[in-house]
This record gives C-alpha cells, sequence and structure tokens, in this order.
C-alpha cells in the first residue's frame, strides 16, 4: 500500500467505524450524528476531541474521495450512513483492524495495554497473540502500516504507533512521554503533575489547530 497521510479527523473517524463494527454490529453503518459522538465520546479515546459536525463531514468528504469510507442507504432509512473500507484498502484480517482501531483511537501503546484494549473489540489470543499481530502489521508487503517506537526512559516496554499519519503528526498529537490514559496522581511533586498537564495542554492545542484548518477549508468551498 502507499504512503497515507491521513489528518487527525480522519484518523478519528476511521477508528470509530472499526469499533463501532467490532463492538456493537447491529448499530453499524453509521448515520453522521451517531459518528460525531462517536469521535466525542470521552471514553476509550485520547485525546478527547470536541470536534464540530463541520469537521466529521468535511473529513468524511476527504475519506470518501480516496476510498477510506463508503456511503451507503440502508433498507428502510432515509438517512445515509457511512462505513470504512480498510479490510478491502489494507488487506488487514479482522485481529489486525482491532490493533489499529486501537491506534487510531488512542494513540501510541504497549503490546500489553494493546492486549487489554482490543479484548473488548476480539476474542483475545493473549500478549503473544498482539506481538505475532504487530509484527505482521509491520512487516507487511507492500509498505508497514505500524512502527515501533523508541523506549521511553523509565519503561519497560516499547510502544507502537499506525503509520497512517505522518510520525510528526503523531508526535505532536502525543509528545513524548504522554500516555494513553486518564491523569495518573504522581507521588512525585508537583511539578511532575504541571509537567504531564502542560503536555497534554499541547496535544489539545493541536488538535485545536488541527481542526480550525478543516472548518477554513470547508468555508472556503462555500465563499
Amino acid at each position: 500500500m502507499d504512503a497515507v497521510a491521513l489528518d487527525a479527523v480522519e484518523i478519528r473517524i476511521l477508528g470509530v467505524l472499526i469499533e463501532k463494527q467490532m463492538a456493537t454490529p447491529d448499530y453499524y453503518p453509521m448515520t453522521l450524528n451517531a459518528l460525531v459522538n462517536g469521535c466525542r465520546q470521552k471514553n476509550n479515546r485520547h485525546p478527547v476531541m470536541d470536534m464540530e459536525t463541520e469537521a466529521v463531514e468535511t473529513a468524511l468528504k476527504s475519506l470518501r474521495n480516496e476510498h477510506w469510507v463508503w456511503q451507503i442507504m440502508t433498507h428502510g432509512s432515509r438517512t445515509p450512513k457511512y462505513e470504512h473500507n480498510l479490510k478491502e484498502k489494507t488487506g488487514c484480517s479482522k485481529r489486525e483492524l482491532s490493533v489499529l482501531c486501537e491506534l487510531f483511537l488512542r494513540g501510541p501503546q504497549t503490546p500489553g495495554e494493546l492486549n487489554t484494549r482490543t479484548g473488548r473489540l476480539i476474542e483475545s489470543h493473549g500478549l503473544l497473540g498482539i506481538e505475532q499481530t504487530l509484527k505482521k502489521l509491520m512487516e507487511r508487503d507492500p509498505g508497514p502500516l505500524v512502527t515501533m517506537l523508541e523506549r521511553q526512559p523509565g519503561h519497560k516496554e516499547n510502544r507502537y504507533a499506525h503509520l497512517f499519519c505522518p510520525m510528526e503528526q503523531t508526535e505532536a498529537m502525543y509528545p513524548a512521554g504522554a500516555v494513553a490514559e486518564p491523569f495518573r496522581r504522581s507521588s512525585g511533586g508537583g511539578s511532575e503533575r504541571v509537567a504531564v498537564l502542560e503536555k497534554r495542554v499541547e496535544v489539545l492545542e493541536a488538535v485545536l489547530e488541527d481542526l480550525r484548518n478543516q472548518f477554513s477549508a470547508f468555508k472556503q468551498e462555500f465563499e
């Protein structure tokens, strides 16, 4: 597969669509309103993104143009719905898609974290199964979909990140030291807590700037 350069909103949309398909298939494909709510959801998301409907519509248009997403009409419904096309575009198995889903929704993670979190989407094959899945995603032909990041100081496990957007964008959303977890109180004093909060603010500022650019592009289409 050729190099992919999706933005933060597009990545979040794809993650939400995979999640809905695997976790609650009765509610898949998804309407625009359901997608917006899924993108804004606060649990199982990092960072939390309070995006506007217009930003989601703009991102969906781009994803449809590149055939990452289809718009369909289901029987008995007058509202268009959306489904992802990742299996056809990438050839990924269901297990590989579950790993990509969690990386899309929560950013870089360790195999242990992925093993725990993919369990809500698909039957777990344990840590060894996750490591084998990550290996397949990194060794895919014609190109990898996942990469292993450098180990952070003080951590025993490497983290893995998807390659559906440029690494500099991933680093902006998840700066070194950021974790895909709710804020943890530190016993090391107030300075460490402030540092964690500052990093979270940086992440949110990067997401906000991306949303501003998306909305600006949307407005220009009607000017």
